[in-house]
């Protein structure tokens, strides 16, 4: 069954912008918004970019940074974890394996 989709109208540095988007992800959208509108105001705050396209390129870079940053750092915990929850494991089969000797 198809999702109902939602007008929605965001403000990011002062031009407004309609989106439309399934209604479950309007709040997702209005946050990614608010998120975007804060990073560009940012750098148009600092005063050492003109443009707006040239402020929206780099409050994407910034933004897609933050990302690949963000995904390592979860691939090395993910592997943290990975690797612990082996180590668990294999104490758990070493000491199952134990018990069932014991029990023979």
């Amino acid at each position: 069954m198809n999702e109902v989709n939602a007008q929605v109208s965001v403000r990011i540095l002062d031009k407004e912008y309609q989106f439309s988007c399934p209604a479950s992800e309007r709040t997702n959208l209005l946050d990614s918004a608010e998120t975007l509108n804060a990073k560009m105001r940012e750098i148009r705050d600092r005063g050492n970019i003109v443009g707006l396209d040239r402020i929206a390129v780099l409050a994407a870079m910034n933004m897609a940074n933050e990302l690949l940053h963000a995904q390592a750092r979860d691939k090395a915990i993910e592997g943290d974890f990975s690797n612990r929850i082996r180590i668990i494991s294999d104490r758990v089969e070493t000491a199952l394996g134990g018990a069932q000797q014991l029990e023979l």
